[in-house]
């Protein structure tokens, strides 16, 4: 246990907390400025270790199972100290020699084949419609939203979101457009009812594939927008306009090549992509234990050095770029409120360790895209530098 505090110790310069270990002793750590001061209770002695060993994942799985509790506060006020103090920087030197090996493991052993790609989507995104409905907008919308202010709804912003890429692909009538990753197909919808472009949406869930089809049918535009089952890696089409929002991250390292040579082929030559996709602002490192193993297996959010070199073997054209910095945090600060003041109806359909699993997944991300390396890039891409408007007046 001297071995754990002294580490927190040592991390926790700005606020603090009391931990309680499993022998109900207390510690001070860092400078609580709270009062009473939030306490997290430890009911494990394991925990003495492996939260010294490797608490990126230790933490998640003791909070989940409840053999870690938080009084005097809640999860996410605990989590906006830890990572206040943590940053984008390393929890500590063990972790991070773990991490790395961990990290090694994963590279060697799990790759994103078509059938490991359509079983990690399943994994999370199949898992009951109902439960996205608690916490998602009326669209489902599972992606990071636009702010023009703070205080916007989580409606209004998805659909800023919306209209602030429909803007960058710059559409006209007519044009084909092929949207990779296509979730349940509002944003598909959404271009063929602006734009009358006729729209392909292709995705790996089946839960998705035919919530859009019957979306698509109750809003009279089956015969503009098309939705299909299948790999991008297995599609041969040309289109006009690629559009693919939070998919990226399901592509693995080993595929950014391959991802974006895909995308070349999409485009005719005038053609203009949007990608949108969570990326990390450090240097390229080890994916998160918890998430990759609990909540996106096979996920892993790139550093721009890990896409711009890709992008360019492809022979695509950076035409432009934008970094959303807070969005995302606040996105899933919605999330989160909602799942929360939906506990009993979540608990109809899973257990409190789902439950509590899920709060850790949502504020724990909330947290990483307010105090860590995590933001979201939108690239626009094309093959020829005239394809995009000079300036952004017709974004703006």
């Amino acid at each position: 246990m001297k071995g754990l505090t002294k580490f927190l110790e040592n991390l926790f310069k700005y606020d603090g907390f009391v931990l309680v270990d499993a022998n109900k002793k207390e510690f001070v750590i860092g400078k609580p400025l709270k009062n009473p001061p939030i306490k997290l209770k430890l009911l494990d002695k394991k925990l003495h270790y492996k939260l010294l060993l490797l608490p990126d994942l230790y933490l998640g799985e003791a909070y989940s199972d409840g053999s870690a509790v938080i009084e005097n506060g809640s999860l996410t006020e605990f989590l906006e100290i830890a990572m206040r103090n943590i940053g984008r920087g390393p929890t500590s030197s063990y972790a991070s020699v773990i991490k790395k090996i961990m990290g090694i493991y994963s590279n060697i052993t799990k790759f994103n084949f078509a059938k490991n790609s359509k079983r990690n989507v399943s994994h999370h995104y199949d898992i009951s419609e109902k439960l996205y409905d608690l916490f998602l907008d009326k669209n489902r919308q599972y992606s990071c939203a636009y702010f023009k202010n703070e205080n916007d709804s989580i409606e209004d912003a998805q659909i800023n979101k919306m209209n602030h890429i429909i803007k960058k692909l710059n559409l006209k009538p007519n044009l084909k457009v092929l949207d990779i990753g296509s979730g349940w197909g509002t944003l598909a919808l959404e271009i063929a009812k602006q734009s009358k472009c006729e729209v392909l949406g292709i995705t790996l869930s089946e839960n998705q594939l035919e919530y859009s089809r019957n979306k698509a049918k109750e809003l009279n535009l089956e015969n503009q927008v098309r939705f299909k089952l299948i790999d991008y890696r297995e599609l041969n089409e040309k289109f006009d306009r690629v559009v693919s929002v939070g998919m990226l991250e399901h592509v693995g390292r080993k595929f950014y090549n391959k991802y974006f040579n895909s995308v070349n082929n999409f485009l005719n030559d005038d053609g203009i992509a949007l990608i949108h996709t969570i990326g990390s602002v450090m240097t390229p490192r080890d994916p998160h234990p918890w998430i990759t193993k609990y909540i996106f297996p096979g996920g892993y959010t790139p550093s721009l050095s890990e896409l711009a070199k890709p992008i360019e073997k492809s022979n695509l054209i950076i035409a432009d770029m934008e970094v959303l910095r807070m969005h995302y945090s606040h996105t899933l600060r919605h999330w989160k409120d909602r799942f929360i003041g939906k506990k009993e109806e979540v608990l109809e359909m899973f257990d409190e360790k789902f439950f509590r699993m899920w709060e850790f997944y949502l504020a724990g991300c909330e947290m990483a895209f307010k105090w860590g390396d995590q933001v979201v890039f939108q690239f626009q891409l094309s093959k020829k530098l005239l394809s995009a408007p000079n300036t952004r007046d017709y974004i703006y």
